[in-house]
């Protein structure tokens, strides 16, 4: 019960950053177009310094053996909820923004601070597992996907991206127990600690000039939110406990419990951002962040609860 509440106050944080960029649009400060250049920024030099910050621990292997199970496990959640949403597609007529919102959640810009704040700091590197999973199929499903693209994936484009770079960096800086200097590593460490703020706020400048009344009265967003809130999560839940009960590992609850909270996070700002980039419907991908974000202060704590009942 402790750690639902913790949660709410958490989520509830990061939603005033929501509020903080909707409010900076509409006293003039920002334009809502202005907020494509923060998302530029978070996808490009946030997260990728949040990534390679995130491996800066000491190589153990009870560490390996935890990690290996996180991506297991977060391999094993986008392998489900890329099929539910396939099947989904057609009788629940799912466009492109809603099926991404489906599949990839803010385990970025939500869950590491979550953790950190909930669990620990210790407990961050094992989020790394499930951005690792995920960071991989946004650029080349979630891309395809949103764009719209037709055209065999550019695996050149996909490995120079700044963030699958930055995890092959971090992951071989774990390996070879390689820390960064003090003073590179306070300013990867700052870059990477806006990921949360400068995402969140970015979403609510989105929505800056949009009529609010209209955003609530849309009926569809509500429809995926409780799919990505509840419906999802509850069966990735009985499936963790039953994982659980298996003794395969001596922390296996709690890093299951890691990797849960990223699968029963709201949609992706990600989502957003990217819906920015390739011109697509970004008020919408924004709707459905937003309200996903002001439900899941209710829906995660829930969940988290029906996990511990469960395992």
């Amino acid at each position: 019960m402790e750690l639902s509440l913790l949660l709410s106050e958490q989520i509830a944080s990061l939603f005033l950053f929501v509020a903080a960029g909707y409010v900076s649009v509409k006293a003039g400060l920002f334009q809502s177009g202005d907020s494509k250049i923060i998302s530029n920024m978070v996808v490009y030099i946030c997260s990728p310094c949040m990534i390679v910050y995130s491996f800066q621990i000491e190589l153990t292997k009870d560490k390996v053996q935890g990690l290996l199970l996180a991506a297991t496990a977060a391999v094993f959640v986008h392998i489900l909820l890329i099929a539910w949403t396939a099947l989904l597609r057609k009788p629940l007529n799912l466009n492109s923004i809603e099926r991404a919102s489906l599949i990839y959640t803010n385990s970025g810009n939500l869950i590491i601070p979550l953790v950190a704040a909930v669990m620990g700091p210790e407990w961050v590197f094992y989020t790394n597992a499930y951005n690792i999973v995920q960071t991989v199929l946004i650029w080349t499903h979630g891309c395809r996907l949103i764009g719209q693209q037709s055209e065999d994936w550019d695996y050149r484009k996909i490995l120079v991206n700044p963030n699958i770079i930055a995890m092959m960096a971090g992951f071989f800086f774990f390996a070879a127990g390689i820390h960064m200097p003090s003073v590179i590593g306070t300013c990867i460490e700052g870059f990477g600690s806006m990921i949360g703020t400068a995402g969140m706020f970015a979403i609510g400048m989105v929505i800056g000039n949009m009529d609010l009344k209209w955003v609530f009265s849309r009926k569809r967003p509500y429809f995926v939110c409780v799919i990505r809130l509840l419906l999802y999560p509850s069966v990735i839940a009985a499936v963790f406990a039953m994982i659980v009960r298996m003794g395969i590992h001596r922390q296996a609850k709690d890093i299951l419990l890691v990797v849960f909270l990223a699968a029963a996070a709201p949609a992706a700002a990600m989502v957003t951002q990217l819906a920015q980039i390739y011109d697509r419907d970004s008020k919408y991908a924004s709707v459905i962040n937003v309200m996903s974000v002001i439900f899941c202060i209710v829906t995660m704590p829930l969940m988290v609860m029906l996990y511990g009942l469960f395992a």
